[in-house]
């Protein structure tokens, strides 16, 4: 059996878009007519530059190579070029492309892909949702309202979700780590005040932030949301500054979060090393794929560090994600979105249920891909996958974070 052919499909989930502007999905057969799918979280470049290069990937080390060598591309597409370091977009490519070849696997054995990473470790893993607008609330000022934010995390709870996730903390931007303005602190403090009076003790509360602070700022936030003992802090600081990381992690008895924004064991191991976080979350779109981001729970597990796989994509990278967590004894969450698309693209191969998603039973991903719907949703914009903000934070104005994509309206 060898890889033989690629198709590159950038579908745009509708308005409002949650899980990004778009999604790369990638469908590889095999010379025996086995199909396996898989999903490139890249977003530094556009897409059409993006399939430009996973093709690249494809040509120059996988294809017509036996797609249960893993390990062997994974060393031509880290090592290309005379490289051998960590690379966002590359890994991006391979990372998507990886995930099929698991897919193909899976199909050809019979078995889901966990069974093939040692086994079924979990019967089912426990889901967190990010806190999006209800469809009575408003899409504009749902990201400032504490009470808005209650609202949602209330219904969450209602569907059987015991952790859920925010990020009050204003805008994220090119500029790199600033002090938050008081006015953010104190609307941080508003929202955890306001969720964990409306949750209680059923739902932990994850606070999200992406790398906006100075290490400074950071410690200020961490210990003003400190009396309502969030589960995570994410990303407190940027995500290459791991030293940094560490300061805030022993400045605080908040667990810090990180990994969205990374690849590879090189970078995760680092984060170990330095102590900076007790919770991994990669993406494994961009971060190497199933068997690179089990050697990283492996390692962590010998850190006593838990995994929490990010996901603010489409369901082929959430089905990797599963397929992970079924196997690993260190997970903690499972990030979660449940849009009408993402389950229409998967033909409702599986779903959350009271919170939790059980191991799927189907061979490969366990997922049965509509690739006509993924055809019929083309992206034709010209934005990145996320966009940074160029204005620097607001000491007078309001900031505001829109839930990683501004409000798109049908």
């Amino acid at each position: 059996m060898k890889l033989q052919d690629l198709d590159v499909i950038v579908t745009a989930p509708p308005a409002p878009g949650w899980g990004g502007r778009y999604w790369i999905l990638v469908k590889v057969t095999t010379n025996t007519g086995l199909t396996g799918w898989g999903e490139c979280y890249a977003s530094s470049v556009g897409p059409e530059a993006m399939t430009t290069v996973i093709h690249d990937v494809f040509d120059r080390h996988m294809k017509g190579e036996n797609p249960e060598n893993i390990e062997l591309m994974f060393r031509r597409a880290y090592s290309s070029g005379f490289t051998q370091r960590p690379d966002l977009t590359v890994m991006g490519a391979f990372s998507g492309l990886e995930i099929a070849c698991w897919d193909i696997i899976g199909k050809a054995c019979n078995k889901p892909v966990y069974q093939l990473l040692g086994g079924k470790m979990n019967d089912r893993i426990r889901c967190y949702t990010y806190l999006y607008p209800l469809p009575h609330q408003d899409l504009k000022t749902f990201w400032i309202s504490p009470e808005a934010a209650a609202e949602c995390a209330t219904e969450m709870v209602k569907r059987g979700y015991t952790a859920v996730k925010f990020d009050p903390a204003g805008p994220y931007t090119m500029r790199g780590g600033h002090m938050p303005a008081m006015r953010d602190i104190a609307r941080s403090v508003e929202f955890c005040k306001a969720i964990r009076a409306a949750v209680g003790d059923k739902a932990d509360l994850l606070f999200g932030t992406h790398g906006q602070f100075s290490t400074g700022g950071a410690i200020r936030m961490a210990q003003a949301i400190e009396p309502y003992s969030p589960l995570w802090f994410e990303e407190p600081v940027p995500p290459d500054n791991h030293a940094e990381m560490a300061k805030v992690a022993r400045a605080t008895s908040t667990p810090i979060a990180t990994g969205e924004r990374l690849t590879t064991k090189a970078e995760f191991a680092e984060v170990l090393r330095q102590g900076a976080a007790t919770i991994l979350q990669p993406a494994l779109g961009r971060a190497g794929g199933i068997w690179e981001m089990k050697k990283v729970a492996a390692i962590a597990e010998a850190y006593n560090v838990q995994m929490a796989p990010h996901f603010y994509a489409g369901p082929l990278e959430w089905a990797a994600n599963i397929q992970l967590a079924v196997s690993i004894p260190n997970i903690l969450l499972l990030e979660s979105i449940e849009t009408d698309f993402h389950y229409g693209l998967i033909k409702h191969s599986f779903k959350v249920e009271n919170g939790y998603i059980t191991a799927p039973t189907a061979p490969g991903l366990g997922v049965e891909v509509d690739e006509d719907l993924a055809r019929a949703h083309p992206f034709t914009g010209a934005d990145l996958h996320l966009n940074m903000q160029e204005a620097p934070c607001s000491y007078q104005e309001e900031n505001a974070f829109e839930g990683g994509s501004p409000a798109q309206m049908d």
